[in-house]
């Protein structure tokens, strides 16, 4: 008990505040592009709650969850400009809402519908991304880094799947898609 409070402790230092992930890091590198999704709730939850459903949801494929979403996420980052910036937002406050929705309610989704909506989600989060890449950031070095610390939070969803009891993961699913809803009313 006490490692997993330690990894909680651990995540908390990287979250400033319930606050969207947002430019200014002060960094332009591949620094700045792993700090990115680590400086944001909604983001954070969200890379959590698809490593925690590869996990629990899609057993013997978990991998496929997270290689679509940091496939949309690059995808997203890549053609930012074409989807305006409150559908991206939009976008990963539903990520938290139905992903958390679905750990909360253990419901499990046919692989091809599951990868769909992480693909949307992916996107989301990628576009806005883009859409935050700090000014004269080089795009490649910005994506890698986010990139990285994306697939690292989905590793670390995987493993709290594995080291909490199922009503902890409902918990924290709950958790997730109430911050999706508080977020979303503060918008």
């Amino acid at each position: 008990m006490k490692r997993i409070a330690a990894l909680f402790a651990f995540a908390a230092a990287f979250v400033p505040g319930l606050a969207s992930a947002h430019p200014g890091h002060g960094d332009t590198s591949f620094a700045a592009g792993l700090l990115h999704p680590l400086t944001g709730a909604d983001h954070l939850a969200a890379m959590l709650l698809v490593g925690l459903g590869a996990a629990v949801f899609v057993r013997r494929s978990g991998w496929v969850l997270p290689a679509t979403f940091l496939a949309a996420l690059l995808a997203g980052f890549a053609t930012c400009t074409w989807l305006p910036v409150t559908f991206a937002e939009a976008g990963i406050l539903a990520s938290l809402v139905a992903l958390g929705t679905a750990t909360a309610l253990w419901v499990r989704a046919p692989l091809p519908l599951a990868m769909f909506a992480i693909a949307v989600f992916g996107y989301a989060h990628g576009a806005a991304h883009g859409i935050e890449t700090p000014e004269g950031a080089a795009p490649a070095l910005f994506a890698a880094g986010f990139l990285a610390s994306s697939a690292v939070l989905h590793v670390g969803g995987y493993a709290l799947a594995r080291v909490l009891p199922v009503s902890a993961l409902r918990g924290i699913g709950a958790g997730s898609a109430g911050l999706g809803l508080l977020l979303a009313g503060l918008s």
